[in-house]
């Protein structure tokens, strides 16, 4: 049997006990499943197991629209959370949204273009028109959708129209310098990844690196995190950190903050493509091997 995809990935969280990881590997086994990567982690204090396993479907004995439905007895014995995704015929579609600051915009279509972040870009909204030519010199379509206190409602509107319209996996909020309402963030739940400006939860709000330089700080940081609806304080995919000292002017810090806030945000969308976070309440479950 002949399968359309590469790869199938099980993400699952459930209740540890004994024999869990044997009974899943099994499942692939005794199907002609080659397991390609296997990752697990069980927090001792909740007793949870988190788990993503990964195997080539070559040579699997059923068909992959079949796979779930064959897996929900182990599911549902084991009392778990669960979803099985699939790798090697479409690539994840990405929205980008992005505002006057344009360099996480920049160096995510750059990852693209090397495939170092594998996905398609069916579209780029922004509420300023500074992106356009760059989008548009992608041969991206861009769409100018501006946002004020008045139209805020119908404006969101037409934007989760367009994202939808578009069958978009995955939301970027690369500097873009609106706060999404309830209704749109609960649109697309854990589905729209957001980089802060600063070492959350730390320096929350606007002007982190001014706040930054008055408290005389040796350190600064940048967050990429799932938006929600608490406002910078969904779980947390990626962080990092540089060091500056007494001489770096307010200028400094923004440079030095851009470089980082690129690199953290590429690295949580590569994650997020890959299929290797699970989300567990406020923390988020990240298998990186």
């Amino acid at each position: 049997m002949q399968n359309k995809y590469k790869t199938a990935i099980l993400l699952l969280s459930c209740p540890d006990k004994v024999g869990i990881v044997s009974r899943i590997s099994h499942f692939v086994f005794e199907r002609s499943g080659n397991i390609i990567n296997l990752e697990q982690y069980v927090n001792q204090d909740e007793k949870i197991l988190f788990m993503r396993l990964e195997w080539a479907l070559d040579k699997f004995t059923i068909e992959a629209e079949e796979i779930s439905e064959a897996f929900k007895p182990l599911g549902k014995e084991f009392n778990a959370n669960w979803e099985i995704k699939f790798t090697g015929v479409e690539k994840p579609r990405v929205a980008i949204l992005v505002s006057k600051h344009l360099h996480c915009l920049l160096d995510l279509l750059w990852r693209c273009q090397l495939n170092e972040i594998e996905c398609e870009i069916p579209l780029i909204i922004s509420n300023h028109e500074d992106a356009r030519p760059i989008v548009e010199n992608h041969n991206i379509p861009f769409h100018y959708i501006p946002i004020n206190k008045e139209n805020k409602k119908e404006q969101e509107f037409k934007q989760i129209e367009l994202l939808k319209k578009n069958k978009v996996d995955l939301i970027i909020l690369a500097r873009y310098m609106q706060i999404l309402s309830d209704s749109f963030v609960n649109e697309f739940p854990y589905k729209i990844i957001n980089i802060h400006h600063s070492f959350l939860p730390a320096f929350i709000g606007s002007n982190p690196y001014k706040q930054a330089l008055e408290r005389g700080v040796k350190i600064i940081g940048a967050t990429a995190h799932y938006a929600t609806v608490e406002l910078d304080e969904g779980p947390i995919i990626r962080q990092d950190v540089v060091k500056i000292s007494h001489n770096d002017e307010l200028k400094e810090l923004i440079r030095k903050g851009r470089d980082l806030e690129r690199l953290v945000l590429a690295e949580a969308v590569r994650l997020h493509l890959q299929d290797r976070i699970l989300v567990s309440g406020s923390k988020t479950i990240i298998f990186e091997n």
